[in-house]
């Protein structure tokens, strides 16, 4: 075989799209001649970071492909696994650093994963959410698929923790209220994350944790022992042993829950609940998961009120755990505050504060029980306001952000019982479509008997007088509390002629 010298590596740059006739002609004028030693000309390629050691390393191994996927240029790879290599990479059009995400070459053929890779994208895409990883684009280079995320200038939560060791209260819960309001975020679109662990969440060089790798149903409920051990890639097979350890569902969120409860344990603690190992047999079984040492016995000096935030995470009975991601929210940001005042915790205390809070989340989830509210809002930050706030009162919150769609959507449906028993309008950013809207829901023979409220600035005088209410048909003045609108609700539904 022919020695590779420089200028045949040149070529084969060129003939990669690796680089230009422009920028090969700027490197040979550095030395003045074409008769230099590769090794010196690759050197120098990289130094002017015309290409990268990546790049080089295939190069010089006669890789033909590899170099782009779609318009994303890969600069180098960041992480490798049994299932999918990442690789950072750079958007042709817009100068933009991204992650691809490609599924390995050993699975082009299989079709569940093709299709399970090709899912999980099409799933997170619509996520976007300050702690969620998004995802902006999914395609096919000769038939690979590939994803392409948003690249976190940073490291993964598990490195984080094996170098640092236990990590303060303050950090720990941060990072945890991160990791929380993303599922709460991603649970209120019906997406759970089923792949909870340390190295799904990314910590930002801002400090910001961000949570990749929505797992999808990579290991069947029904699937035997066996087919699990012998499954090439079995994600979330963690989940798979809780799950037959408490006999719930798959895709219940309080599995999520309890493996944010062994993240935070790990973080306090410096050590995992779950003893690891790579032994499918051993994750699966029921003993890994009863048999936990209490947070207390390995870390003494842990807070109780934090201790006692693990302990119902982490629950072996599911109906004993926070039942949502917002519940848990609402303690960690509870216990942060008590961090914050430098509170050390006194058992008796914090076991009657903790009692107390659930009662109160339980009554307030009761307020909304059964009953569904549509919202007419098209700012996206303000309807995830609404959703987060009412239903944390227990109702169930539709959204649109198209009054047109809004009263199609009523008319279209075809069961007994209405498609939200309260319409609420705001006409901040819609103005007098929003009024209208309003107007029309209560002429129309499937609304007009629904209650409807519209949220309306005093100050504008015309849309308050072209509003046409009714006993069940209110105007609500903006900037309005949730507060109020809860009251308003309350008030409506309790007289509404509907069935609720």
């Amino acid at each position: 075989m022919a020695e590779l010298t420089a200028e045949k590596f040149a070529q084969r740059a060129y003939d990669c799209d690796l680089i230009d006739a422009h920028q090969l002609e700027s490197a040979w004028s550095e030395f003045g001649s074409r008769d230099v030693e590769l090794k010196d000309f690759t050197a120098l390629l990289v130094r002017k970071e015309l290409l990268t050691n990546f790049q080089v390393d295939r190069l010089l191994a006669n890789k033909r492909d590899g170099y782009y996927y779609g318009k994303y240029k890969v600069l180098y790879m960041i992480g490798s696994g049994t299932f999918a290599r990442v690789y950072r990479a750079v958007d042709r059009e817009t100068g933009r650093v991204v992650a691809v995400k490609v599924l390995r070459l050993r699975y082009m053929d299989d079709f569940d994963t093709r299709e399970q890779f090709l899912r999980e994208a099409r799933m997170v895409m619509p996520l976007r959410h300050p702690n969620i990883v998004p995802i902006f684009d999914v395609d096919e280079e000769r038939g690979r698929p590939f994803m392409v995320m948003e690249f976190v200038e940073g490291q993964n939560l598990r490195d984080f923790v094996k170098v640092r060791g236990r990590l303060d209260l303050k950090r720990s819960l941060d990072i945890m209220i991160d990791v929380a309001q993303a599922l709460d975020y991603a649970a209120g679109r019906g997406v759970t994350h089923r792949d909870l662990k340390l190295s799904n969440v990314l910590l930002s060089s801002l400090g910001r944790a961000k949570l990749v790798d929505f797992g999808l149903a990579a290991v069947a409920a029904d699937m035997s022992d066996q087919a699990i051990i012998d499954a090439p890639n079995p994600r979330s097979i963690d989940y798979a042993g809780l799950e037959r350890a408490t006999g719930v569902r798959k895709g219940d969120s309080r599995s999520d829950i309890f493996f944010c409860g062994c993240m935070l344990y790990h973080m306090v603690s410096g050590r995992p609940p779950l003893f690891e190992t790579r032994d499918r047999i051993q994750r699966l079984s029921v003993q890994r998961y009863r048999e936990i040492t209490p947070l207390r016995e390995v870390a003494p000096d842990v807070p109780n009120y934090i201790a006692a935030i693990v302990l119902k995470a982490m629950d072996l009975r599911p109906d004993k755990r926070h039942q949502t991601p917002g519940d848990l929210l609402r303690d960690l940001k509870a216990a942060r505050e008590r961090v914050h005042r430098g509170e050390t915790g006194n058992e008796e205390a914090d076991a009657h504060a903790l009692a107390q809070a659930n009662a109160q989340n339980s009554r307030l989830e009761q307020e909304g029980h059964d009953l569904r509210v549509m919202v007419v809002e098209p700012k996206t930050e303000l309807q995830d306001l609404f959703r987060d706030r009412l239903k944390r009162r227990g109702y169930r919150v539709l959204i649109t952000g198209n009054p047109h769609m809004a009263l199609q959507r009523f008319q279209d449906h075809l069961e007994d019982e209405p498609l939200a028993h309260c319409a609420v309008f705001n006409s901040q950013h819609l103005g007098m479509a929003a009024v209208e809207a309003f107007n029309r829901f209560g002429e129309e023979e499937e609304t007009k008997e629904i209650p409807a409220i519209l949220l309306v600035d005093p100050q504008h005088k015309e849309l308050i007088k072209a509003a046409r209410t009714a006993p069940h048909r209110v105007l609500l003045g903006l900037p309005v509390s949730v507060k109020k609108l809860r009251a308003a609700l309350f008030k409506l539904l309790r007289n509404s002629k509907c069935e609720v």
